[in-house]
């Protein structure tokens, strides 16, 4: 058995997520199914994370255990023969045995971008989050500022029976900027709850508003209470960027 990593770019739009339902095209769906075509085989994958219905990925990681001797390289071009134009293998390699691309992930990066201009952009349509009205990104990175540290995220997660235990996690990187008329929200910790990420754009829209500061922010944290935090801001706008392990 060989242990194969790969990274994979998807436009989320037309999937119910990544991982298989049924009566629903998710993109796991589409993966096997093409893997099932280039091997002969039906393997269980490993996946960093569960996107949800819409959500975009520049890099999502997934690994399997497999008896098939295709090279990496020979892999990824089947793959790519086969899987739909919006689902591309980026790259596939060899890792240890014991690699698991959910439980050997030590963090992640998400993107969310806000299209702020007046009129509408055709070409980003699902792809971002039209935001008519004047955004202060500068005001909006001291807000997201504030997320940066070790703190328990209760207030920023949709509870489900996805999410008990412990719900703290580490922030490490935490900031918006603009490019454009693009206004980007890039966020890195060592993991994330349920529409996390969505709810911190919702809350940072509501500092633009004007409806909360950024000052506010360690209080909604503090409270353990999803109703302090804004609402869960729309999946278009939402990549996930990179995912991080141990080399």
């Amino acid at each position: 058995m060989r242990n194969l990593l790969f990274t994979i770019a998807y436009d989320g739009t037309n999937y119910h997520g990544w991982q298989i339902q049924e009566n629903a095209q998710t993109v796991q769906g589409a993966f096997q199914e093409a893997l099932f075509k280039a091997t002969g085989l039906r393997e269980d994958l490993k996946a960093c994370s569960r996107t949800d219905t819409g959500v975009h990925a520049r890099a999502f990681c997934l690994s399997l255990q497999t008896e098939s001797r295709i090279s990496p390289e020979r892999m990824t071009a089947a793959l790519n023969h086969w899987l739909p134009e919006d689902i591309a293998v980026k790259a596939c390699r060899e890792v240890p045995g014991e690699f698991h691309a959910r439980y050997s992930c030590k963090g992640k990066e998400y993107c969310y971008e806000i299209w702020n201009h007046p009129v509408r952009e055709p070409f980003l349509r699902d792809r971002a989050l039209h935001y008519w009205y004047p955004i202060d990104a500068d005001l909006l990175d001291r807000a997201a500022k504030q997320y940066l540290g070790t703190h328990d995220f209760t207030s920023f997660c949709t509870l489900d029976r996805r999410e008990k235990g412990d719900l703290t996690r580490t922030v490490t990187e935490s900031r918006v900027e603009r490019r454009g008329d693009l206004v980007i929200f890039t966020v890195a910790a060592d993991g994330f709850l349920y529409n996390m990420v969505r709810i911190m754009v919702g809350t940072l829209l509501r500092v633009q508003q004007r409806k909360l500061c950024p000052g506010d922010i360690p209080e909604i944290l503090a409270a353990k209470d999803r109703a302090a935090a804004g609402p869960t801001a729309p999946a278009c706008g939402l990549y996930l960027n990179r995912v991080f392990y141990e080399e």
